[in-house]
């Protein structure tokens, strides 16, 4: 079986898939607390279907960009399992993750997360003829910026949605597509479906290298000497 972990935000989600179909999948709100959350989230999802780690054939964690302490305790625990189990390790970008949860529409997906001061951190996908492609790369801009860029109709997703869904749609106006709230969850079950697909390839990450994405450096830095 593969494991997949996501604690990029303040959503946090597991999914627990063998042989590519999803056994189970836990998905919640956890805000800040993935450090006491995760592993006995993960605990019980075992214990639900009966299952060990010592099943586990291979790791799936989002890389970010996310917020510093969630994507810490993410890939920590995946990279501390990946080495003690001995089993290959991919990381997908969280972005792309949210996205590909829309991939069979066909339309470019616009994913926007809060980078804040007044920043977001964002990325378009899209999946067109058969092949998921990354069309725009994870980076850090305005959503003032983002509105210029957009030619076409376009999904857009994220959980800073919400907050904005009124600006998109007044200045991008039917260009704009924002899916129902109960589509904006972001589940560990896509990110497995993006990570199996790697693991498949043999395209695995190296253990030692793999690192949190986070576009930015951490608001909190070592002082200048003066």
């Amino acid at each position: 079986m593969q494991l997949a972990i996501d604690t990029s935000t303040d959503t946090a989600s597991l999914a627990i898939v063998p042989d590519s179909e999803v056994l189970a999948e836990l998905t919640w709100r956890c805000g800040q607390n993935h450090t006491t959350q995760l592993l006995p989230h993960l605990a019980h999802l075992l214990n639900q279907t009966k299952l060990s780690l010592q099943s586990t054939t291979g790791i799936i964690v989002a890389r970010g960009p996310g917020s510093f302490n969630g994507l810490r305790v993410g890939i920590s625990t995946a990279k501390g399992l990946a080495f003690s189990l001995g089993i290959p390790i991919v990381g997908i970008s969280t972005l792309e993750a949210e996205a590909y949860q829309h991939a069979e529409t066909g339309l470019p997906i616009c994913p926007i997360f809060n980078a804040g001061r007044g920043e977001i951190a964002t990325a378009i996908y899209q999946a067109k003829h058969n092949e998921w492609r990354q069309l725009i790369a994870e980076h850090i801009t305005i959503i003032e910026t983002l509105y210029s860029q957009i030619t076409t109709k376009t999904i857009f997703c994220g959980e800073f949605i919400p907050f904005i869904t009124t600006q998109l749609t007044k200045q991008l106006k039917q260009k704009a597509i924002i899916p129902p709230p109960a589509a904006g969850l972001r589940r560990a079950s896509f990110l497995a479906e993006l990570g199996l697909k790697r693991l498949k390839a043999g395209d695995y990450d190296n253990l030692t290298t793999l690192q949190p994405l986070y576009l930015r450096r951490p608001a909190i830095t070592q002082p200048k000497h003066r």
